[in-house]
């Protein structure tokens, strides 16, 4: 299939890669997985054994006319442990590269029938200025766009970071998150034959 380059022409690529069906569930899938491996999950809560205190019983069973009480430390008490405490754990759920691959094939396929990948030969700074950056978005036409390029670029990334609505990000550090958080991907023609080779 052919992709129009917004300088000058048209570049081959893969069917396989750029022309997938668009499968909802999946690309849903590694995406909440993707979120989930970011969780920390350090909270942490102490239950009645972990709080301090509460050895003695606080009053006598019998002949008080208050509630039996055994410990101070009762979840129903102020400053007794929690019922059910929260502990460290791992968010992390299991996607396989078939499965992974299989969704950036779909979001990068889907990009391509919504118009919203828009390749360019190079995207080259003489130096690192927001001004040089914001102009040439501007020629594009291009407000909410994700920089995608094959390596890092220094230049690029210092004119990018003061743009509101403009994303920076490499092939090696590409998601599935990042790429549909804008409303357009800006990709050059190197990166885009890297990411043809990678989903192939």
């Amino acid at each position: 299939m052919k992709l129009k380059l917004q300088d000058k022409g048209s570049v081959d690529v893969a069917e396989t890669a750029f022309g997938a069906e668009f499968n909802e569930p999946l690309i849903h899938q590694v995406v909440t997985a993707y979120l989930a491996g970011g969780r920390s999950g350090t909270k942490a809560q102490k239950n009645r054994a972990a709080v301090r205190g509460g050895g003695a019983k606080p009053w006598a069973q019998k002949g008080t006319g208050r509630a039996r009480a055994g410990t101070s430390r009762s979840p129903i008490w102020v400053g007794g442990g929690r019922t059910f405490a929260a502990k460290p754990r791992d968010f992390a759920q299991k996607v396989n590269k078939k499965m992974y691959r299989a969704a950036m094939r779909s979001v990068m396929s889907e990009l391509v029938r919504q118009d919203r990948l828009v390749v360019v030969n190079d995207l080259e700074l003489e130096a690192p200025k927001t001004k040089l950056l914001a102009t040439k978005l501007k020629e594009y036409d291009l407000d909410s766009v994700l920089i995608l390029n094959e390596a890092f670029d220094e230049k690029l990334f210092l004119a990018a970071r003061n743009l509101p609505n403009v994303g920076i990000c490499d092939v090696a550090s590409m998601d599935p998150v990042v790429l549909i958080r804008f409303e357009k991907v800006l990709v050059t023609l190197p990166a885009l034959k890297l990411i043809e080779g990678r989903l192939s």
